[in-house]
């Protein structure tokens, strides 16, 4: 297995709808997530997509954490989430529910945006043994998904965003971190009054 470059925004692989990948059980395919995995897991990512590392195929690898925090919390750790390979994905949004939040990207270094993305989810596809992957998520598990598979169709989460005034940097998000702490007191705050 190897580290594979991670392509950054503006390069034109992340900027074109993927190839649909044939034989999911081929020799190369195995060999390319097995090098997505290594190379997610050294930069520290929970989702990694083909054309990230300048393959255009229908793939794409994560770890669904509970949270973004949890994520962060655990990412030097050889965690015991589950890994998925998925294959040539077909998203379904199980709602118009939309949820925002904040999200970074392995080809957008640096940064952090607020993205809407739908807040339930299906999705299938196949694995590396060509078995069929169905499953039925909400939260932050359907924001990775969502995210990856966004790259398989040329898109990065900046294109997402309603408000670019959300788009800041990693070393600033202590920031936005406060004051949802501070919104969430508030809000405790009012509940409590209500209540009483």
């Amino acid at each position: 297995m190897a580290i594979l470059k991670i392509a950054r925004m503006g390069h034109p692989v992340l900027r074109r709808r993927a190839e649909e990948i044939i034989d999911p059980t081929a020799p190369e395919i195995r060999a390319l997530a097995g090098d997505m995995i290594e190379t997610m897991f050294d930069a520290l990512g929970v989702g990694l997509a083909a054309p990230q590392v300048h393959v255009p195929l229908r793939m794409v690898i994560f770890r669904a954490p509970v949270s973004e925090f949890e994520a962060d919390a655990e990412a030097d750790e050889d965690d015991e989430k589950p890994l998925t390979v998925l294959i040539n994905p077909v998203l379904e949004p199980q709602s118009d529910e939309m949820l925002e939040d904040w999200e970074g990207c392995l080809s957008v270094p640096g940064l952090r945006g607020q993205v809407p993305r739908y807040a339930h989810l299906r999705y299938h596809g196949v694995d590396l043994t060509g078995a069929p992957i169905d499953r039925t998520v909400e939260g932050y598990h359907a924001r990775i998904v969502q995210h990856e598979c966004d790259h398989l169709d040329g898109i990065l989460y900046p294109q997402r965003m309603t408000d670019l005034t959300k788009l800041i940097f990693d070393s600033e998000m202590r920031h936005a971190i406060a004051e949802k702490r501070a919104r969430e007191m508030t809000g405790q705050a009012e509940q409590a009054e209500v209540e009483t």
